[in-house]
C-alpha cells in the first residue's frame, strides 16, 4: 500500500493527494541510478530536498538530519544535482570522512552522467577551488579514524586544516557559487571544519548533514555554527515508515565458570530447550566440533561458544540468509576472537576487517623470549588470514590488506551464508551499508555517536524475513543485567536528549513475545472464516476452490493464499525467536506446548493449501529460511512435505509413482478422500491454466476431458474409486503430455506438436512455419521489440493468405522454449 506524505504531517489522505497520486507532474520526482538501480527519492529526501531549496533561496545555511539508513547520501546527490541545473555558476564541494560515502557519492554520480572530482591532498583541494574546471569535488578528510572518540577526530582534522592553510597561494580566490556539504556534521569536530572552510571559502552556504542526533552538549554549538535544521527525519519515523528496521536489543551476561563438561552441557541445555530433540541431538554433534576451541581465556572463549550457538539455532544466522558483526575491544582481541572461530570451523567464513596492516618494522623490537607478545600473535594472525584467503605465501598475501577488505566486503553482502561473521574495532561501524547484516556483536565499551551508529549497522531491510536488527551487548552498557533496567535512552546513549532517540532500542524477549502474540492474532484472524470442523477438505475450499477445479475461484483466492503464506512464515519466524526463552518471555509450560501445536497445525494447514492449489509458484521471499526453522523448532520432517512437491509438482509426481503419489501428500490430504481429489482436480486445473499458451487445442482437450469426470462424480455416475482411478489416469495423461493424436515423424518436439494442433488446412503449412522461426530468429529475440518484428514478418511470409490468427501463432511460439 502507498501514502502519500506530507512534510510535517504524515500520510495525507485529502481529495488533493489522491489527485497528485495519480497525475503528479514529471518534474516533481528525479530518479537516479545507485549501483544500476533506478531509484525515485523517498518523501523524507524529497521533502528533505525542497526544503533546502527554499533556505538555498534566502541564503540561510543548516542541517539535515535523516537518521541512518534513511538515505542521506542519496539526498546530498539529488540535492547536488538540484543546485547544479537550477543556481548560477554554482559548485559542490562535499567534505567527507567516510571512504565509503565517497566511493558511494562517486557511482551515484556517475548514474546521471556527473563526474565527481576526489581530490588528493589539501593542496589539491586549493588548487581545485583556485580554479573552475570542477564543479563537484569531494574531499576526503582522512582514510580510516584511529578511533571513535572525538579526540582521534580532532587529531586528523587538525592535520587537514593545517595543511589547508599552509598551501594556500597568495593569489587564491575561490571560483564559482561554492555550496559546501559537510557530512558527519554532528560531530564536534565538524564544527572546526566548518570554521576554517568558511575562513576560505566566505561567500560559500554550508548544509551539514547527520544521520545521527546532536548530542546534547553539542546541539546550540552545532546550530549556531551551522544554522538550525533544515529538515528531519528521526529513527522511529523511518521504523514507522518501513525505511529502516526496528532494532532489539539484549545485554548477555558470560559466565566465566562454565570449564567443566557438565556446566557445559547444562548451559547447552538452557540455550535450546525450545528444539527438537532431533535438531537438538543432531546440533549435539556438531557442538563437539565447536568445543574445540581453546583458550587461556575463558571470557572470551564463552562469547565465541555463544555466538557459535546463535550461528546454529537463530533464524536469519542459520539459513545462511543473514550474517553478523562482532566489535571487539582492540585489534588484538579482535585476532584473537578470529583464532578461536577459526578453530571452530569457521575458516573462509569469518574475517578480521580492522585499520590494522602487518608491519615487520612494527614488531622489530619486540621481544619474544618468553613467549610471543601480543603485537608479534596479533601480527601472525593477520598474516595467516591474509594468506588463507589468498591461497599464497604470507610474504605475497601481507601485500593485498586492501584488496582483502573489499573482496570480504562484498561477500558480506552478497553470500552471507559463505562469509558469516565480520569480526571489527573501529572500521566499518559507520557508513558500511550490508543489508544481510541481522546480528551486531558488542563486546566494547561504546556510547552515544559510536554506539548509534554502529548499531544502525544492522537496520537494514533485507527481504520479509528479516524482521528486526537484533544488538547483542557482552558489556552490559546500560547497566540492564544488574538493574534490570530497560530503559536504552539513558546509560550509554545519555549523551542525547532523551526525545531524539526515543524508541531506539527494544528489549528483544518484551519485543519478541509482542511479535509471536500479534502473529497468532493474525493468523487466527485469517482463517477464521473457514467452515467447521476446520479440517484440510474445509481449508482448501476457502483458500483453493469451493468446487472442485473451479479455474475462476483458485485464482480469485490467490491472494487469500499469498496472505495466509506470509502469515504462517511470520508466526514460524516468530515462535523461533522466543523458542528458547518461553518462560523467560511469560508463558507457563503449558502456554508454550499449546502454542507449538497450534504453530504446526497452522505449518501443516499452509503445506495442505499449497498442493489443494497446485501452487507451483515458490512463495520463497514469503518463506526464506522456512525449513530450517520448522526441522528446528516445530517438528522434524515438517519440512519434508514441502520438499517432496519444492522441485516435482503433484501431476509430475503422479506421472513417475501413479497412485503412489498419493502416499506422498500431507497427512490432511491423504486421511481425506474428498481432499486427495480435490487437491489432484485443482493441480489438474492449474496445469491447464499455465501451460495453456503452449498448445491451446491440446489443453482445451484436456480441460474438457477433466471437465467430463468431475461432472461423472457430480452426477454419481462413478464411485470415488473409479473417479480417483480416472482423475489419476488423466493426471498422468496430463503431466506426460500424451494426445490421441497422430504426430508426423518430423514433429519430434512439444513445439512443433503445438504448430501442429493449431489447425492448418495445408499440412505443409506447420514445416514451413516451423523453418521460418529456426532460420529468421536472433538471439535473444523474445522481449525485444525490433528483433520479434523479424520473426513476426518471417512466420507472415508463410501464412496463407487471408490468416487472420497471426498475433494468436505468435505468442504461442513466443511461449515455446524451443524456439527461443
Amino acid at each position: 500500500e502507498l501514502l502519500w506524505m506530507c512534510s510535517g504531517h504524515g500520510s495525507d489522505s485529502s481529495p488533493a493527494a489522491a489527485t497528485l497520486q495519480i497525475r503528479c507532474p514529471e518534474n516533481r520526482v528525479k530518479l537516479l541510478f545507485d549501483s544500476g538501480v533506478k531509484k525515485g527519492p523517498r518523501h523524507n529526501q524529497y521533502f528533505g530536498v525542497k526544503a533546502a531549496q527554499d533556505r538555498i533561496a534566502k541564503r540561510e545555511g543548516g542541517i539535515i538530519w535523516h537518521t541512518q539508513g534513511s538515505g542521506k547520501s542519496l539526498t546530498m546527490v539529488w540535492l547536488a544535482k538540484w543546485i547544479r541545473e537550477n543556481q548560477p555558476d554554482a559548485r559542490v564541494l562535499l567534505i567527507t570522512d567516510r571512504t565509503e560515502l565517497d566511493d558511494q557519492i562517486e557511482k551515484v554520480f556517475n548514474g546521471v552522467n556527473e563526474q565527481i572530482y576526489r581530490t588528493k591532498s589539501g593542496a589539491d583541494l586549493i588548487s581545485s577551488l583556485n580554479a573552475s574546471e570542477q564543479w563537484l569535488i569531494c574531499s576526503l578528510v582522512h582514510k580510516f579514524r584511529a578511533a571513535d572518540s572525538d579526540h582521534g577526530d580532532d587529531e586528523t582534522t587538525a592535520e587537514f586544516i593545517e595543511e589547508l592553510h599552509a598551501t594556500i597561494p597568495k593569489d587564491f580566490e575561490a571560483k564559482g557559487n561554492i555550496f559546501v556539504f559537510v557530512d558527519e556534521a554532528h560531530r564536534t569536530q565538524s564544527g572546526k571544519m566548518h570554521t576554517a572552510m568558511k575562513a576560505l571559502l566566505p561567500e560559500a552556504m554550508f548544509i551539514g548533514f547527520t544521520g545521527t542526533p546532536l548530542l546534547k552538549a553539542d546541539k546550540a554549538t552545532s546550530i549556531e555554527t551551522f544554522g538550525s535544521f533544515i529538515h528531519t527525519y528521526k529513527f522511529d519515523e523511518a521504523v514507522a515508515d518501513g525505511v529502516v528496521l526496528d532494532l532489539q536489543y539484549e545485554a548477555r551476561s558470560i559466565d566465566q565458570e562454565l570449564t567443566s563438561p557438565a556446566q557445559v552441557d547444562k548451559w547447552f541445555e538452557v540455550k535450546t530447550k525450545g528444539m527438537t530433540d532431533l535438531s537438538k541431538a543432531e546440533l549435539k554433534k556438531r557442538w563437539g566440533t565447536m568445543q574445540k576451541v581453546v583458550s587461556s581465556e575463558p571470557r572470551a572463549k564463552q562469547i565465541v561458544n555463544d555466538i557459535l550457538l546463535d550461528m546454529e539455532t537463530k533464524p536469519r544466522l542459520m539459513d545462511g540468509r543473514g550474517n553478523a558483526i562482532l566489535v571487539g575491544s582492540s585489534i588484538y582481541q579482535a585476532c584473537k576472537f578470529y583464532e578461536m572461530f577459526v578453530a571452530a570451523g569457521f575458516k573462509g567464513k569469518c574475517a578480521i576487517v580492522t585499520s590494522y596492516t602487518p608491519n615487520a618494522s612494527d614488531i622489530a623490537k619486540e621481544d619474544s623470549g618468553a613467549g610471543k607478545t601480543e603485537k608479534i600473535r596479533q601480527y601472525d594472525i593477520y598474516r595467516k588470514m591474509l594468506a588463507d584467503y589468498f591461497d599464497e605465501p604470507e610474504d605475497a598475501a601481507v601485500n593485498k590488506v586492501e584488496e582483502f577488505e573489499q573482496a570480504v566486503k562484498r561477500q558480506f553482502i552478497e553470500n552471507p551464508g559463505q562469509m558469516r561473521l565480520l569480526i571489527v574495532v573501529d572500521k566499518l561501524l559507520t557508513g558500511f551499508d550490508a543489508p544481510s547484516a541481522t546480528y551486531l556483536y558488542i563486546d566494547k565499551k561504546m556510547r552515544d555517536h559510536g554506539l548509534f551508529q554502529a548499531i544502525c549497522r544492522v537496520n537494514r531491510l533485507d527481504g520479509d524475513d528479516k524482521d528486526y536488527g537484533y544488538i547483542v551487548d557482552y558489556q552490559d552498557l546500560f547497566n540492564s543485567i544488574e538493574n534490570a533496567v530497560d530503559d536504552y535512552t539513558s546509560g550509554a546513549l545519555d549523551g542525547y536528549e532523551k526525545k531524539d532517540i526515543e524508541g531506539l532500542l527494544s528489549d528483544r524477549i518484551e519485543k519478541a513475545r509482542e511479535n509471536l502474540d500479534d502473529a497468532l492474532e493474525l493468523i487466527a484472524a485469517l482463517v477464521e472464516p473457514v467452515a467447521p470442523p476446520k479440517n484440510t477438505l474445509q481449508y482448501q475450499q476457502y483458500f483453493c476452490a469451493a468446487e472442485q477445479g473451479n479455474a475462476e475461484q483458485l485464482k480469485a483466492n490467490e491472494p487469500k493464499r499469498v496472505e495466509l503464506y506470509k502469515a504462517v512464515a511470520a508466526v514460524t519466524r516468530a515462535y523461533a525467536n522466543v523458542a528458547n526463552d518461553m518462560a523467560d518471555a511469560g508463558y507457563s509450560v503449558t502456554e508454550a506446548e499449546a502454542i507449538k501445536k497450534k504453530i504446526a497445525h497452522y505449518v501443516d494447514v499452509r503445506a495442505e493449501v499449497k498442493l489443494g492449489a497446485g501452487e507451483n509458484v515458490d512463495f520463497k521471499q514469503h518463506e526464506a529460511g522456512m525449513r530450517f526453522l520448522l526441522d528446528t523448532y516445530i517438528q522434524a520432517g515438517a519440512s519434508e512435505v514441502v520438499s517432496n512437491f519444492e522441485d516435482t509438482g503433484l501431476i509430475d509426481l503422479i506421472v513417475k509413482l501413479g497412485a503412489g503419489a498419493i502416499d506422498k501428500l500431507p497427512t490432511g490430504i491423504r486421511k481425506d478422500p474428498e481432499a486427495v481429489a480435490e487437491t489432484i482436480t485443482n493441480n489438474m486445473r492449474k496445469v491447464i491454466i499455465d501451460e495453456h499458451a503452449l498448445n491451446p487445442k491440446y489443453y482445451d482437450k484436456m480441460s474438457e476431458l477433466l471437465d467430463a469426470i468431475i461432472e461423472q462424480r457430480r452426477l454419481q455416475a462413478i464411485d470415488y474409486q473409479e473417479y480417483l482411478a480416472k482423475l489419476l489416469d488423466a493426471a498422468k495423461q496430463l503431466g506426460a503430455k500424451e494426445s490421441d493424436t497422430k504426430y508426423p515423424d518430423w514433429a519430434d518436439n512439444g513445439a512443433r506438436r503445438a504448430l501442429i494442433d493449431f489447425g492448418w488446412p495445408n499440412p505443409a503449412t506447420p514445416i514451413q512455419v516451423d523453418t521460418a522461426i529456426l532460420t529468421s530468429k536472433p538471439h535473444d529475440w523474445v522481449g525485444n521489440t525490433m528483433k520479434e518484428k523479424v520473426v513476426k514478418r518471417a512466420i507472415s511470409r508463410t501464412l496463407p493468405d487471408g490468416f487472420d490468427r497471426l498475433d494468436e501463432l505468435f505468442e504461442l511460439v513466443k511461449a515455446r522454449d524451443e524456439y527461443r
